[in-house]
């Protein structure tokens, strides 16, 4: 119910590192009510469920020789750019998007580490331009403010 200006000054107040440490931002409109009593054709829980764990295992096997590391999400950046499997299309597509979004390279690995979960829950063992483009829209949008 808020005017589109009091929540840009409401976003404006959460600073871009801050921000910046969380992976995924993504707006929620309200279900109308009508949708509730479709019969919806969507994903089974447990489809999806199964897919999360065969991506987490792929993630596990990935990087067992890597100390500490279990998933994508604390992985090193540079290791994701050495190993990760990355095509020149994805490659290409982050750097541009880091270069026009002002990205820091905090953020730049956050999408990279994003863009390999989300091929992973594809079962892709490379990393595309679209699974970038795809974590790049989860991005925060907070004007005027660089993404630390």
């Amino acid at each position: 119910m808020c005017a589109e200006s009091e929540i840009t000054n409401y976003r404006s107040r959460l600073s871009g590192p801050l921000a910046d440490r969380i992976d995924m931002h993504v707006t929620l409109s309200p279900v109308p009510l009508v949708a509730l009593d479709a019969n919806d054709s969507a994903e089974a829980s447990g489809v999806i469920r199964r897919r999360v764990e065969t991506a987490r295992e792929n993630q596990r096997q990935r990087y067992a020789s890597v100390e500490r590391v279990a998933c994508n999400a604390h992985a090193v950046g540079g290791w994701l750019l050495a190993r990760g499997r990355i095509d020149a299309g994805a490659r290409r597509l982050l750097v541009t998007a880091a270069e026009s979004l002002n990205l820091s390279a905090r953020a730049y690995h956050r999408v990279l580490r994003l863009a390999r979960t989300i091929a992973d829950l594809g079962e892709s063992d490379v990393t595309t331009e679209t699974h970038v483009a795809e974590a790049l829209r989860f991005r925060p949008r907070i004007s005027g403010q660089r993404s630390d």
